[in-house]
């Protein structure tokens, strides 16, 4: 079953996101408003585009979250190759997905200190450069 939604829900993804089916929500949103005056405006006429609209809604939220679910754990698993491939890189970053909130919070300040330490290093380093004779 999870291969058989993964499948769906790419392929969902994909239809949904083309133009193609903006062009037909767009075409449906039309016809219902240029059918307003028919039907009076009446709540059996909102009530259609309402509930079409809810229900498309709810099924694009589990497409869209599955998408995104495999998107980002495709690129956490690119990130982490890479981490592994270079040499000198930290690779106790890798699966840093499934820290707690407190440990990436500890990382995210140490790497805003060195971002911070760098700058002047730079800033030194680039006063030290002056032309002579300038």
């Amino acid at each position: 079953m999870k291969e058989a939604f993964r499948k769906f829900s790419r392929g969902a993804a994909v239809a949904l996101g083309s133009p193609w089916a903006f062009a037909l929500a767009f075409v449906f949103t039309v016809l219902w408003a240029v059918t307003g005056p028919s039907f009076h405006y009446s709540d059996a006429w909102q009530l259609i585009a309402n509930t079409v609209t809810n229900v498309v809604t709810f099924l694009m939220v589990f497409i869209i979250q599955s998408s995104q679910n495999r998107d980002s754990t495709a690129m956490q698993l690119k990130l982490d190759e890479l981490l592994r491939a270079i040499e000198g890189a930290r690779t106790g970053l890798v699966n840093l997905e499934s820290l707690s909130d407190e440990d990436l919070d500890q990382l995210q300040r140490e790497f805003e200190r060195l971002g911070k330490r760098n700058k002047l290093a730079s800033r030194a380093t680039e006063g030290d450069s002056t032309p002579s004779g300038a």
